[in-house]
């Protein structure tokens, strides 16, 4: 068990000159060559910092190019219709993300005239924007000399500090004043992408790559620092029915909306649920998978569809129910277990196409 942290911490007993010069000579050499880096463009790495929020890299990497192909422009995210925005972010889970995203750039666009804000404390008037976001595109857009402290750059410090993880306020100023410290004014958006990538590459939760960190000699742990344990994943069964129907050479396929007030996820489509201790047999059972939402892990059965079942979901989902034509699935904000589960029955088709004005006709 980690021990509590010093309520008087030290500072960091380091040159911070000579700390800037080895770590940015250290990311010059090895920084990944990510589609958002050396951007000129600030809408597209505000886009790339809400979408790294609970994201992993890999998955934002081909996601961002998508999104950017849909809304190139702080303007055209603007003038969208949040549905549109939604089913473009489907399968990235955290929706509030991207209905924020949107809101925030109608907000500049009717207020700032389509201009973001250029300091750390105007960006964090927007929706979405937060404590880490907004120093993070002031830095590296606008070079401005603010430091930021997400998850990564929280490990790195507390690591080069020896002290022990603490979301207290006076623990988190005292981080987010060390990082002040050592951010390098001259170039503050390369620094703290070079602090973000060091945590990220070398200084990760479980066995950091010590050996090959370019700061270790500023380091007073140098690995040997313990981690608060991973929260126990949860598990959950789950059962949907995947229903199809031929109309002449068009295949329709059965979804539901959740409510708009629905506590999680609202307004987006999803395969209509069934009662997951329901006796089926294998040969009913299309696909089975796992889905992992933040500690829960949700097994999943996928069921044939057969009168009694379409009944059943019917008399459950009401006039929630539709059924949408397959080529135009991708236009509708589904759920990322739908998702998964429709690309996987090779029903969902890619690239999405642009949404028609009236699609939402409901089932017969």
């Amino acid at each position: 068990m980690a021990k509590a942290a010093d309520p008087s911490p030290q500072s960091l007993p380091l040159d911070p000159v000579q700390f800037r010069r080895d770590l940015l000579r250290w990311f010059k050499a090895n920084a990944r060559d990510l589609p958002w880096r050396g951007q000129s463009d600030p809408y597209r790495v505000w886009l790339s910092e809400i979408m790294l929020q609970q994201t992993r890299v890999a998955t934002v990497i081909e996601r961002y190019q998508e999104f950017l192909q849909r809304f190139p422009t702080l303007v055209s995210l603007a003038l969208a219709r949040e549905e549109e925005v939604l089913a473009v972010w489907s399968g990235l889970g955290y929706y509030q993300r991207a209905r924020l995203l949107h809101r925030a750039a109608q907000f500049v666009v009717r207020e700032c005239n389509g201009q973001l804000p250029q300091t750390a404390i105007e960006l964090r008037r927007l929706p979405g924007i937060g404590e880490y976001t907004a120093p993070a595109i002031a830095s590296i857009c606008f070079n401005q000399p603010v430091a930021l402290v997400d998850g990564n750059v929280e490990r790195v410090l507390l690591r080069l500090l020896a002290l022990s993880e603490d979301k207290r306020k006076p623990a988190l100023k005292h981080l987010h004043d060390e990082a002040t410290t050592l951010l390098d004014v001259r170039h503050p958006g390369t620094h703290n992408q070079a602090m973000m990538e060091l945590g990220a590459l070398v200084c990760l939760p479980r066995n950091p790559q010590c050996c090959e960190c370019p700061v270790q000699k500023f380091c007073l742990t140098r690995g040997e620092h313990q981690t608060a344990p991973r929260k126990s994943m949860r598990s959950h069964q789950a059962a949907y029915l995947l229903a199809t129907r031929k109309k002449g050479t068009v295949t329709e396929v059965l979804i539901t909306q959740r409510a708009t007030d629905a506590s999680q996820m609202p307004g987006m489509w999803e395969l209509p649920s069934l009662p997951s201790d329901m006796d089926t047999n294998e040969d009913e059972v299309l696909l089975s998978l796992r889905h992992s939402i933040t500690n829960t892990n949700y097994y999943v059965r996928i069921i044939a569809s057969h009168p009694t079942l379409l009944k059943t979901v019917k008399d459950k989902h009401g006039d929630a129910l539709s059924w949408k034509r397959q080529i135009l699935l991708n236009t509708f904000p589904l759920t990322g277990l739908t998702r998964k589960v429709l690309q996987r029955m090779d029903l969902l088709h890619r690239p999405p196409v642009q949404l028609p004005g009236n699609t939402h006709n409901q089932i017969e």
